[in-house]
């Protein structure tokens, strides 16, 4: 008998084997399905929660950045104090302009009007609403008046082409006065300004258009008289309407040495009556009266201006001219016969900026300000300008006097701008004013400083920030 086992029990022992392996192959692959849906299972879990922390990351970025948007903004810098909200719709800004003078009059028969003189004092207060509404208060500290609100007035603005204005604040005719304070080439406005209004109450309508190549003004006043501003009341029941055109035609071309040309004109027509109607007086550039009407003289009737202008700007040369004629219609008294009598004047200025930065109407930059350590000197600019101011014969003798008042005023100015940075300037201004007279009253004028031409140094120190 032999050891070894049959064929069938061979085969039966393989078969047994090859079984049992199978089943433990299964076993394993189906171990290997479980895991493999476990890993899949917690990848799915972590899937969602890596989901669920970046919208939690993208809620808070969110929340962050309304926060930010929503937070007031506080500025400080050389253009003044400024609120503002995170969206910029709406803000507050305070600034500021402090202006100390010197005049000094040169052979003048001994008149005490040499003196030192804040001529402007004026916490600025500015605010936008909405990006639309927008409002404007200057009371002035400043000058030899009492303190007074200069402006006062809010706006509405639905887009470029279409402002209102409502309140007190600069009546828009002479080109010069509409001109900052702070900005103009000398440090007091020329003769023309004496016959324009100054700041008046009312309702304003405005824009640009093409660019600002086209900006129109008209507006409906109470009305005041010559160099004048209103007293917050109206001396009777009619009004002044003005209206402004202004075209820069080359704005935008670059190329032309046109771009800097802007010219136009300004025109208001009403009534006046009263006292008030009339002119306080009429000023030198040295701030001295050469003219003003009787004191029982009285306006009533129509009044109009006429005023076309010029301004030009090329790099660092600027000009500006601009003619003003003036009628009103008074009376020597109440109940006396009515006359109309028409003042004219007319002025042309430039300037230089040697250091080479631009001229400008809004005012000029330094490109490097002063700074003793850093021998950095600022801008310079020299001055120059023309001006006269014709009074109408037919004010004389029944309305002004001609003993006490010049009939012509021509001024002929000098002056050197140091502009130490933005907020800061020192000017110095050299003005020499020849006065014309009446026939009837040339001989021996009995007002003091007519006697002789008015010869003045006025230097300035001023902050405008």
């Amino acid at each position: 008998m032999s050891s070894f086992p049959s064929s069938a029990v061979r085969g039966a022992l393989v078969l047994a084997v090859m079984s049992t392996g199978v089943v433990q192959l299964r076993a394993a692959a189906d171990d290997a399905d479980a895991e493999i849906k476990a890993l899949r299972e917690e990848i799915r879990r972590l899937d969602d929660r890596l989901r669920q922390l970046e919208q939690k990351q993208q809620l808070k970025e969110q929340e962050t950045a309304a926060a930010a948007k929503a937070a007031p903004q506080v500025t400080i810098t050389d253009r003044g104090f400024t609120l503002a909200s995170g969206d910029g719709a709406n803000s507050v800004s305070i600034r500021g302009l402090v202006q100390f003078d010197s005049r000094l009059f040169f052979h003048d028969g001994g008149l005490a009007n040499n003196s030192f003189l804040l001529r402007r004092a004026r916490p600025i207060i500015e605010g936008t609403f909405g990006r639309i509404y927008s409002f404007q208060f200057v009371p002035e500290f400043g000058g030899t008046a009492a303190p007074s609100i200069l402006d006062a007035n809010f706006g509405v603005a639905p887009g470029k082409a279409l402002q209102f204005k409502f309140g007190k604040f600069k009546a828009p005719v002479g080109l010069e006065l509409l001109q900052s304070d702070s900005w103009t080439f000398f440090n007091e406005r020329t003769l023309v300004t004496n016959l324009v209004p100054n700041r008046d109450i009312g309702a304003q309508v405005s824009g640009s258009l093409r660019d600002a190549a086209v900006v129109y003004t008209a507006g409906v006043f109470n009305g005041v008289a010559d160099g004048a501003s209103t007293t917050n009341a109206d001396f009777d029941n009619d009004k002044d309407v003005i209206g402004r055109l202004w075209l820069q035609p080359w704005r935008s071309d670059k190329e032309s040495p046109l771009q800097g040309l802007a010219f136009g004109g300004a025109a208001g027509v009403g009534r006046e009556k009263t006292t008030a109607g009339l002119t306080a007086g009429y000023k030198t550039d040295g701030q001295q009266t050469f003219f003003k009407y009787r004191a029982g003289a009285v306006a009533d009737g129509a009044a109009w201006r006429w005023a076309p202008q010029l301004d030009y700007r090329k790099g660092p040369f600027g000009a500006m001219a601009e003619y003003v004629i003036s009628t009103v219609n008074a009376r020597p008294a109440i109940g006396a016969a009515k006359m109309q009598v028409q003042n004219k004047a007319w002025q042309f200025s430039a300037g230089y900026v040697l250091t080479g930065e631009s001229s400008s109407y809004p005012g000029i930059v330094p490109n490097q300000p002063f700074n003793w350590e850093n021998r950095t000197w600022g801008a310079w600019e020299i001055v120059v300008r023309y001006a006269n101011l014709k009074i109408d014969n037919r004010a004389f003798p029944l309305l002004a006097d001609p003993a006490a008042n010049a009939n012509q005023a021509t001024a002929v100015g000098f002056g050197v701008n140091w502009f130490l940075s933005r907020i800061a300037m020192l000017k110095f201004d050299y003005y020499q004013t020849k006065f014309g007279f009446n026939a009837a009253g040339a001989a021996a004028p009995s007002v003091p400083n007519l006697r002789q031409d008015e010869q003045a140094l006025i230097s300035r120190l001023q902050l405008s920030f």
